[in-house]
């Protein structure tokens, strides 16, 4: 879910006269350039040893820190040198389960135990977690096939025995009885009681208290829904045909030099061009072609759909309707959005409507501006129509661009920008750390320290930013290790099963590995440990140090903003750790490391020494169109929401016409008919019913950055008071009561209709990601 996709950056300057300084190798070029931004502001800093460091380990990665004269396994545990290890550890892993699993169903027995439910079950989830989310990480970054496959054995076992607990009875009925208990309910800690809610409602959603044949029939539908969502993720992302474009149509190119190449490919082969939607001659056609009717047939090729994938995409909508009615919900929507910020699909409707009130005016405006450039193009006395088809020629989209001239960025000079951003704000700094032998799963990988100026490390972050064969692609944030308080965990209470005492003791063993005490903190905690998977250019002897388009420090600022809330977020229980929040909540802290990069003043950390000055000329374009591409967005979180509302169980159910009419009744552009688009719209199946998150999160991180940081963005006492009133919570606390303490907005503690149609007036078009970004 955090993820999101980024592109490959390109180094193109080579290094000049290089010269040591600490021992590591750094170009001239690199430090007249990082002194070249240093600008006239209050928190001038010189480069201390962590700050050099932390460009030497980017830049210049064979200066990474390793240990020849020790070995480990993955992430520091002993026992994960090979791929068999981690099919054993999956199976101590269910052992140990399995026991915990038995002395919750017999806590009934004594008050003693009733009061540690709440307790095991988070337990029992994070034992299970912690191997799942390795394997998880290990599926997706490491390079050896054998791994791989352990991997997946090992993830699905596990989750295999999750979602039995997630249906368990049993387990159901002795939560139930601790809720029900008010004598126990006032013990509970509200970060206790929140965790016990989650697991509460989980259950419920499960089915849990249905007859068995309802039950069975539960599990039935989710099984083919997950068959469904497979299916129409692989044709969301399958290749449209191609479409025919005579060699006459693309006289007039704007792109010259593709325009003639093309030109060129037909002559030669005496026939049409047969271009592929996506393909960067689609690009060139709907950017550049003057001509109205090659772009219309390859947008309309975009935009088709086979009549299996609209079937599938209509069967996944009605199973999941059918689904959320088996429950007792009205609609999928329902139900989906009961625990999250917006509580009902009335509410998302009152937001999405507030939201298409306050952008309307500014994206109309916007299309004035491209129908008045079509006026003008075709020399017609009116006003013409904008289709959807001319977007992109009358407007091509431009990439994003810092708000002030920069020097070229490398990816170490961006990590200490980090670094020295999270210390002013937060007393917290990164710190180059040694990997040992078997620690990590490729050389790509570089390990930091993330140090706390009073408690010490509180957590490690692992780098595998450069791209490679076989690795996933996008950017993302991997919570291999959460936070959760263990020196209250009781475990001689689970007691042993006969002849599995060795396999206890593996898991024990993994588990202890993650345990830390921290000074001036009472209790052992597991500390957390995240992974950020990006694929930026690998730097070379030849090129240099990887130099970041702008777009990809967002993309780093943006991954940062997510594992710094899971290095904040340390809660005792780990189903409330971090970015184990509500969807439509944990994009927040991200989005708005991205406002960061709004202000000079921030910039000028990427300075490693603020020895000079330079005008803050401003060279941040305004994209006209950049109000229509949110507005759209806006339209596709309505189509989500009217996917998951009961009308698809309606026989006349078409979701094409669905789409064309909210097109044509609430849109800008008109609907093309013969399209069909939601084919494609693959966060129907990861983000059902919730598509409206990222805009929500964008409405409330815009107004923070302005209320709250835009004046004095490196302010300590604002950014302590971000970690004290969000950040640390996690998932712990209403999203509502945080935001609103930040506000200082009471008026949204609530969270009612009122609070989220008050969002939805908020100005989203300052933020400075790409619109749809997740």
């Amino acid at each position: 879910m955090l993820a999101r996709s980024a592109r490959n950056a390109t180094s193109k300057l080579p290094p000049k006269q290089p010269f040591r300084f600490r021992g590591c190798l750094l170009s001239r070029r690199d430090t007249l350039a990082v002194r070249a931004l240093a600008t006239q502001v209050q928190h001038q800093i010189r480069a201390s040893s962590d700050d050099k460091a932390l460009i030497c380990l980017f830049d210049h990665p064979k200066s990474g820190l390793r240990s020849p004269f020790s070995g480990t396994g993955l992430f520091g545990h002993p026992s994960l040198t090979h791929p068999r290890a981690l099919i054993s550890l999956a199976d101590a892993t269910l052992v140990r389960a399995q026991l915990l699993t038995e002395r919750i169903l017999r806590a009934r027995e004594s008050r003693e135990e009733l009061l540690k439910v709440v307790k095991n079950l988070d337990r029992l989830s994070d034992m299970l977690c912690g191997v799942i989310d390795l394997a998880e990480l290990v599926r997706n970054a490491h390079p050896d096939r054998m791994w791989i496959d352990a991997a997946n054995s090992a993830y699905e076992r596990l989750c295999e025995f999750m979602n039995v607990l997630n249906t368990h009875v049993g387990l159901y009925e002795v939560l139930k009885a601790v809720l029900s208990d008010p004598s126990i309910v006032k013990t509970l800690t509200p970060e206790a009681y929140q965790t016990a809610l989650i697991f509460w409602r989980d259950f419920e959603k499960s089915a849990i208290d249905l007859p068995p044949a309802e039950r069975n029939k539960f599990v039935s539908l989710s099984t083919d829904i997950l068959v469904l969502g497979r299916q129409f993720l692989e044709g969301a992302g399958a290749a449209r045909p191609p479409t025919p474009i005579k060699p006459s149509e693309l006289s007039g190119l704007k792109d010259k030099g593709m325009g003639v190449r093309l030109q060129l490919q037909a002559q030669f082969t005496q026939r049409d061009l047969l271009v592929y939607p996506g393909s960067l001659q689609a690009q060139m056609i709907m950017r550049a072609a003057p001509e109205e009717e090659p772009r219309r047939r390859v947008y309309m090729a975009a935009n088709s759909s086979t009549p299996e994938q609209i079937d599938i995409l209509e069967r996944l909508l009605r199973t999941r309707a059918e689904l959320a009615q088996l429950v007792g919900r009205e609609s999928f929507a329902q139900m989906t959005l009961d625990d999250k910020m917006a509580k009902t699909p009335e509410n998302v409707v009152n937001f999405l409507d507030a939201l298409m009130d306050r952008t309307r005016p500014f994206a109309r405006r916007a299309l004035r501006t491209l129908s008045q450039r079509k006026q003008a193009h075709h020399g017609t006395s009116s006003l013409p129509v904008i289709q959807a088809w001319d977007r992109d020629f009358y407007c091509p989209p431009e990439p994003p661009a810092p708000p002030i001239p920069l020097p070229a960025l490398t990816l170490g000079i961006v990590f200490m920008g980090l670094s020295r951003l999270f210390k002013h704000l937060y007393g917290i700094s990164l710190r180059p750390a040694t990997s040992t032998l078997g620690e990590i799963w490729h050389t790509d990988v570089q390990k930091l320290e993330v140090v706390d100026e009073e408690k010490g490390i509180i957590g490690w972050v692992y780098a595998d930013l450069f791209a490679r064969r076989g690795k996933a692609s996008g950017a993302a944030h991997y919570t291999v290790r959460c936070s959760r308080r263990t020196d209250d965990d009781d475990e001689l209470g689970d007691g042993t099963m006969p002849g599995q005492e060795l396999r206890i003791q593996e898991s024990q063993e993994f588990e202890a590995v993650k345990r830390h005490k921290l000074p001036n903190q009472d209790g052992v905690f597991q500390l957390p440990l995240v992974v950020l998977l990006c694929e930026f250019t690998r730097p070379s002897l030849t090129k240099g140090p990887t130099v970041l388009e702008w777009h990809e420090v967002l993309t780093l600022f943006h991954e940062m903003g997510h594992a710094m809330h899971s290095m904040i977020g340390r809660t005792e229980y780990q189903n409330v750790a971090g970015t184990r929040c509500a969807t439509d909540f944990v994009e927040l802290p991200s989005i708005l490391m991205e406002h960061f990069l709004n202000s000079p003043t921030v910039l000028s950390l990427f300075d490693a020494d603020s020895t000079s000055a330079i005008r803050q000329i401003g060279n941040h374009h305004e994209d006209p169109c950049h109000s229509i591409d949110t507005y759209s967005q806006i339209l596709l979180a309505a189509v989500d929401q009217i996917y998951h509302s009961p009308a698809v169980l309606d026989s006349s159910f078409d979701s094409t016409a669905e789409l064309a009419n909210l097109h044509n009744t609430r849109g800008l552009i008109p609907h093309v008919p013969g399209t069909s688009f939601q084919t494609q719209f693959g966060h129907l199946f990861g983000y059902g019913a919730t598509y409206y998150s990222y805009l929500f999160d964008r409405a409330i991180a815009s107004r923070v950055w302005g209320n709250v940081f835009s004046n004095d963005p490196l302010n300590r006492e604002t950014g302590e008071k971000y970690k004290r009133e969000v950040l640390q919570y996690g998932g712990g606390k209403d999203p509502w009561k945080m935001v609103s303490a930040l506000l200082n907005a009471p008026e949204l503690e609530s969270g009612d209709t009122d609070a989220m149609r008050e969002v939805g007036r908020w100005k989203i078009e300052d933020e400075v990601g790409v619109p749809g970004r997740h």
